[in-house]
This record gives C-alpha cells, structure tokens and sequence, in this order.
C-alpha cells in the first residue's frame, strides 16, 4: 500500500512529525552477526538501560516463572494484551530459550568486563 506524504501527514500527524523531527532519530552504526562480540559492544551502553519484557523473560527457568513475568507486565499495563499474548503463543510453541540464552546473576556487569 502506498500512501503519498500529504495523505500520511493528515492519516497520521503525530507520527509524521516524529518521524520528520531530528531530536529523534537513532544511527544505527553496525550489525550483529557474532553474539559474544555484538553483547560485549552493547554493554557499554548498559547505562540507563531499562530492561524490557525479555530481559525478564531470559531470566527465567522454566515456563511457570515466564507466565508470571508476562501476567504481571499486562496487568501493570507495560505490555499490550497482544503482545502479551503473542509472548504466551511463542512460550508454549518454542520455549524459554526462543528469547534467548539464559541471563544470570551479574549478567550485565560481566557484559561490561567487570
């Protein structure tokens, strides 16, 4: 579907203006293909970082403990019930480990060589 500017600007101003705004847009200066090499990279920008749904869920060991991670952000309303229920879909198809390996304790401190 193609939309030209004028239409998406009266569709959509917000967006529009955000996404014509400078103050927000994000340079994206490489690509992860090695994950070892791609988290040490990340982990110089652990500063202010907020983890979001699957950090949580990464630390988690089994399925039981990912449901009450999902149920507690959509019931705090810091996940949509879609998405909420997208992240159930992918638990019960794929598993735990389909977020990614599992983060222990000192996780984000050994990302940044302490």
């Amino acid at each position: 579907m193609e939309i030209d500017k004028k239409q998406f600007k009266k569709m959509f101003p917000n967006l529009a203006r955000e996404m014509s705004d400078e103050d927000n847009r994000v340079t994206i200066t490489s690509v992860r293909s090695d994950i070892e090499s791609g988290e040490k990279i990340v982990s110089k920008s652990f500063r202010g970082y907020n983890p979001d749904v699957i950090d949580f869920l990464r630390r988690c060991d089994n399925e039981e403990q990912a449901n009450e991670i999902i149920d507690y952000l959509e019931e705090r309303k810091e996940i949509s019930e879609k998405y909420a229920s997208h992240l159930r879909r992918q638990l019960k198809e794929k598993g735990i480990r389909s977020f990614g390996s599992k983060k222990e304790d000192g996780y984000y401190l050994k990302q940044a060589g302490y």
